[in-house]
């Protein structure tokens, strides 16, 4: 087996930061969105398994640009269907 990469130093992966429920409700009142109106991103991504991050929660990523600086988007983890299918299986 090859050696593990560690996909949130690699330089091309935007920092991404779980949202506490608290900061998680800001944004959502700060854009007049529901959870559901958030683009997603499935629980099986490799950043969003190395952060720990779970369905329901959003996550913030910070991309950095020359021209803009900075731009944030958020995401709300979902869960996918390999997901689903590997809990009924009883497998992680």
């Amino acid at each position: 087996m090859g050696k593990k990469i560690d996909v949130l130093k690699h330089e091309l992966v935007p920092e991404h930061i779980i949202l506490s429920d608290k900061d998680a409700k800001e944004v959502l009142k700060k854009y007049n969105v529901s959870i559901d109106q958030l683009p997603r991103i499935f629980d099986t991504d490799p950043v969003v398994r190395a952060i720990g991050a779970k369905p329901g929660q959003i996550i913030k990523i910070i991309r950095r640009s020359p021209t803009a600086k900075k731009s944030i988007a958020y995401r709300v983890v979902i869960e996918s269907a390999k997901s689903i299918l590997n809990e009924n299986l009883g497998e992680e």
